[in-house]
């Protein structure tokens, strides 16, 4: 969607990443969604818990599930030796994101890797039986032109409709707490816009902003109430990494996932959102609208 929401009022996609990499993190997604104020959670279909993710999911018809790609710093749905430059020695997914990008976009060899492993993502999420709310990608790798096409095209094989550009006005976030904007942040700002307009042009619904990019792993209380509060119009998404504990297997140590669980259900985030006259919606409840 792009424009001014669910009739006139702002609306909030409320999303949760990783889903089925830990069971802290589907613990934090299943309360989430029943306590608190989530909508959305981005299902890692290779992850180590995705069948505890799936079961939940199951018990959640009001949850939009997406599918999050993962081609970095992961394990892939194929195995290892069909995917020979794609992976490391240990066969997980290469966490050299720049060198692995330059390969999908330059390489032919590596782009049938990829649109390969691609299509056995979105294939394992259909063999969930879940419905197909969005799709965007682990570390917002769909932002590479060539991941993006791939996905786009494999993708309306499954009924992709609705994505993730992540554009976060800059200025809202330095109204609420001033955060610096390093070169990559700056970088990734301009080929999400670009993305923006390939999605336009190809139909995907998504949020007019995404909020989540400069406080990663930081989505506290205080900082999400506030970001509800200065809420432009239109369609917003925010974006977390919650689980019920930090320290569980596979963390990235500077996260604080235990936070931003409590943030999504602090009685004065959803305050903020009553306040705010938002509506809370799923990135599939706005496709095709105008």
């Amino acid at each position: 969607m792009n424009g001014a929401g669910i009739g006139d009022r702002p609306t909030i996609i409320i999303t949760a990443d990783d889903f089925g990499a830990a069971p802290e993190i589907n613990e934090a997604v299943e309360r989430g969604h029943v306590d608190g104020c989530l909508t959305a959670a981005s299902l890692m279909v290779t992850g180590i818990a995705l069948d505890d993710a799936v079961a939940r999911a199951k018990r959640l018809p009001m949850l939009g599930v997406g599918l999050h790609l993962v081609l970095v710093e992961g394990t892939p749905a194929l195995p290892a030796d069909q995917l020979p430059d794609l992976v490391d020695a240990s066969g997980q997914f290469r966490a050299d994101m720049a060198r692995a990008g330059v390969d999908m976009f330059f390489r032919p060899r590596v782009r049938q890797q990829l649109r390969a492993e691609i299509a056995a993502q979105f294939a394992r999420f259909a063999d969930t039986g879940l419905t197909l709310d969005h799709v965007n990608a682990h570390k917002h790798f769909h932002l590479h032109p060539t991941i993006a096409a791939i996905m786009l095209d494999v993708g309306k094989r499954h009924g992709l409709k609705a994505s993730r550009a992540p554009i976060e006005p800059a200025g809202i976030i330095a109204a609420i707490e001033p955060t610096r904007r390093d070169m990559s942040m700056r970088v990734a700002d301009t080929w999400a816009r670009r993305l923006r307009g390939r999605f336009r042009r190809a139909g995907i619904t998504m949020a007019d902003q995404v909020f989540g990019l400069a406080w990663s792993g930081a989505m506290t209380r205080d900082r999400v109430a506030a970001l509800v509060e200065h809420l432009p119009a239109g369609t917003s998404e925010i974006y977390f990494h919650p689980a019920t504990r930090d320290d569980f297997a596979g963390h990235a140590p500077s996260y604080r996932y235990a936070d931003e669980y409590a943030a999504l259900i602090a009685p004065d985030v959803r305050s903020a959102i009553e306040r705010r006259g938002a509506a809370l919606a799923r990135l599939g409840d706005l496709a095709g609208r105008p």
